[in-house]
């Protein structure tokens, strides 16, 4: 199919545009799945903020074809996240996306405070797996510190908190425990989407995505009646926030150590792959520039599997020795954040 042929399908109303919308509505008839799921991401990313030409989707195609990297390539130097990190002009293109991708929104989580998050995650285990891996789970959080941060030094990136990973299609992939092995998952996507309604607009915060089938890619359900809808995020199609290069996450970090934010927060799924795998090459990419990584265990999930006792870890759980392997790279690991905010 050429690219002339296949936009004219994508363009459901025939006007000559192709907004995100049209994108998904039309990507779900057409079937597509894993192999299509790069340029979906891509695409979804590019038509965010508003729809583009069928001369600029062209464009994109013809660049996507020719370079080695195809969608991870420079083609990620057109999405509107990166044109706004790259501009030299602060408040003219950087603030007014921030401030319309977080508007206020309705139904929103109920708030939650203390040691309640970690108590949850304790107690899942409990009845998820069994009780010898939930009070190895409760030793590894209580020989850790909580953490008192400030949100003016401190940004969040929250990774990975879609839809595929708690009834799309990395779930199904898990198999007939599927429901089971995921929970944890859940409750730190709960947790996330919880700690983000508690504290909208005193936090710099960003989001990345891993390109999945059309089904699979939005936000957790948790979390997607509190991201605002044209939330802008980093293309992640691997463990590390750091590849591809051109996915505007480097330029974000610079952004933030020069605003004088040199701590940066990371949660989400899954906590002994792309949290682990991000945090410490972070980490080691930005120590020399005076940035701090933290995990925070009570917005990090894993599956249910992983926190149970393994011999490829030494009879440690996964999940345990992800903590034990960023800590030695670095990375501070923590029971819980307390933040200080100057509201």
């Amino acid at each position: 199919m050429t690219f002339n042929a296949l936009f004219d399908i994508l363009d459901l109303n025939q006007d000559g545009r192709l907004s995100r919308s049209e994108l998904h509505r039309a990507a779900q008839r057409l079937g597509w799945h894993w192999p299509e799921a790069p340029v979906f991401a891509v695409l979804d990313l590019l038509t965010i903020l508003k729809p583009i030409s069928k001369d600029t989707f062209l464009a994109y195609m013809n660049q996507i074809e020719a370079d080695p990297l195809g969608p991870y390539g420079e083609v990620l130097l057109n999405a509107p996240l990166f044109s706004a990190l790259t501009s030299s002009e602060d408040d003219s293109i950087w603030k007014p996306i921030w401030e319309k991708a977080h508007r206020p929104l309705k139904n929103r989580p109920e708030a939650a405070s203390g040691d309640r998050f970690l108590d949850d995650g304790v107690s899942l285990l409990k009845q998820a797996a069994d009780r010898d891996s939930a009070n190895n789970y409760l030793r590894l959080l209580n020989s850790l510190d909580s953490d008192r941060i400030s949100m003016e030094h401190t940004a969040l990136l929250i990774i990975d908190p879609q839809r595929s990973f708690t009834r799309g299609a990395w779930m199904q992939s898990i198999g007939s425990r599927a429901q089971a092995e995921v929970k944890p998952i859940q409750l730190a996507f709960n947790n996330c989407a919880r700690f983000l309604n508690e504290n909208r607009g005193r936090l710099e915060t960003m989001f990345s995505r891993c390109p999945f089938p059309p089904d699979s890619y939005p936000w957790d359900d948790r979390l997607a009646g509190v991201i605002g809808s044209t939330q802008l995020y980093f293309i992640k199609p691997g463990n590390s926030i750091l590849f591809p290069a051109t996915n505007g996450f480097r330029q974000w970090v610079r952004r933030c150590l020069d605003a004088g934010k040199n701590t940066l927060m990371m949660g989400g799924c899954t906590l002994n792959s792309c949290v682990r795998v991000s945090s410490i090459e972070t980490h080691r990419r930005f120590k020399d520039q005076g940035l701090q990584v933290v995990v925070d265990l009570s917005l990090s999930g894993a599956r249910v599997s992983n926190y149970l006792g393994s011999p490829a870890y030494g009879g440690l759980s996964s999940v345990e020795s992800a903590v034990l392997e960023m800590t030695a790279a670095g990375v501070r690991v923590v029971r819980r954040s307390e933040w200080n905010s100057l509201d």
